[in-house]
């Protein structure tokens, strides 16, 4: 991979802190961490996000920290905020850093803590995950200028007038950074072209390498799937639809609610559940949508939850109704490789992972949504065994964990 001339102006220093004044960043305690730097002789490789909250880049943080991790980088992970169920899912060879951020105001004293972080560790590259933690890392490369800086993207065509002034300006602030990284990674096609077009650099320093899925954990088991049917109280004689994902207008709930409302009147014994979290008031406001649609009754809102394979595996179709800022969206990957059909929007590279195994139709359009659904039933009717392999054939085949470790890892090395 090519360098670039030696740049014009590093970000300016925002920060002087005496860092004998600085409180020392908590670690995990349950894998035996020790302050200090990581494992002497081995490349040290920091990684930096938000939360290990349930969420696609959560998710793939913790898959590519473990698969560095036993591919022999001595691997740290940097987490702003405390907790989180997807903690319980690292190995124990990768030494997790909370940084103890106290909120959204709490700046001074979080990048002080980091920077504490980052003398202790002394990695040899800070590879960051979302837009503020990209910030972030530019930032601790004012502190430290030999440090090797990565950014990941994670998302495409963002709608930014459905978030706050915060966001707006983060991604303002993101674009005319987006220089200053060593490497700058994207989990889709889609998304690198959409960041192109926004002023990021469209050279060989922005590659792009799919998210991958692991599918020993998400894989088809029938048992799974009817224990949590049984939960839900649904008979072997329904058939379920699923929309899996965070309650956000990213997501667009109200055309998949428009959508189901259509199928449920054209097909009997039709089921519906959202499984994912979401703000209180928006919540409310598409369970009232669900109401005036006639879905009550066959509409289940089941929250977050943590046995995603077992929920994959209780659908019969997964649905898929993002209006804008999809990536690679893990939900297809996962489902499919539990063997469950999807049907998607045109958004990101849903394309790309459905393949010739489900089905793509426009976005914002339930009718569409709607017919692409009743279309996905009757070839389940037909093909149901050869249907579900093939959409498990295509994730395993494509987008594995594996490929996408071996091609981080080869990314990461050839950072001049």
């Amino acid at each position: 991979m090519s360098g670039e001339p030696v740049r014009k102006k590093r970000v300016a220093r925002i920060l002087q802190s005496d860092e004998s004044d600085l409180g020392v960043a908590s670690e995990r305690s349950d894998h035996g961490s020790q302050s200090g730097p990581l494992t002497t002789g081995a490349r040290r490789i920091a990684l930096l996000i938000r939360s290990l909250d349930y969420g696609g880049a959560e998710t793939q943080t913790i898959v590519l920290a473990n698969g560095l991790a036993s591919s022999g980088d001595a691997v740290s992970l940097f987490v702003m905020y405390r907790g989180g169920p997807l903690l319980e899912r690292l190995s124990p060879a990768v030494k997790v850093r909370c940084l103890e951020k106290r909120g959204r105001w709490d700046v001074v004293g979080f990048l002080g803590r980091l920077f504490s972080v980052l003398a202790e560790e002394k990695p040899d590259l800070l590879y960051a995950f979302m837009p503020a933690a990209n910030l972030l890392a530019c930032v601790a490369r004012v502190r430290l200028p030999k440090l090797k800086v990565a950014w990941s993207v994670r998302a495409s065509d963002v709608d930014l007038a459905h978030y706050d002034w915060l966001s707006r300006l983060t991604y303002w602030i993101e674009r005319r950074l987006s220089r200053l990284p060593d490497l700058i990674i994207s989990n889709s096609a889609a998304g690198r072209r959409y960041a192109v077009s926004q002023g990021f650099p469209g050279n060989d320093r922005f590659i792009v390498i799919p998210n991958g899925i692991d599918v020993e954990r998400f894989r088809p088991h029938p048992m799974l799937g009817t224990a949590v049917r049984a939960e839900w109280e649904i008979s072997p004689k329904e058939t379920l639809i699923g929309i899996v994902g965070r309650l956000d207008p990213m997501k667009d709930y109200p055309t998949f609610l428009e959508a189901a409302a259509l199928v449920a009147g054209r097909k009997q014994g039709m089921r519906f559940v959202s499984v994912g979290a979401g703000p209180h008031d928006y919540v409310a406001h598409l369970r009232e949508q669900a109401r005036r649609l006639g879905l009550e009754g066959r509409m289940i809102w089941a929250g977050p939850r943590a046995d995603l394979p077992s929920v994959y595996n209780a659908l019969d179709l997964l649905v898929s109704s993002s209006a804008f800022g999809e990536g690679f969206s893990n939900v297809l990957g996962e489902a499919m490789a539990c063997g469950v059909p999807c049907i998607a929007t045109d958004v990101g590279d849903a394309r790309e992972i459905l393949g010739d195994a489900g089905i793509l139709v426009l976005r914002r359009n339930p009718e569409a949504l709607a017919d692409g659904i009743m279309v996905l039933l009757d070839r389940l009717s037909l093909e149901r065994v050869s249907l579900c392999a093939a959409v498990r054939h295509r994730i395993s085949e494509n987008f594995s964990t594996g490929t996408l470790v071996q091609r981080t890892k080869a990314a990461l090395e050839a950072i001049p």
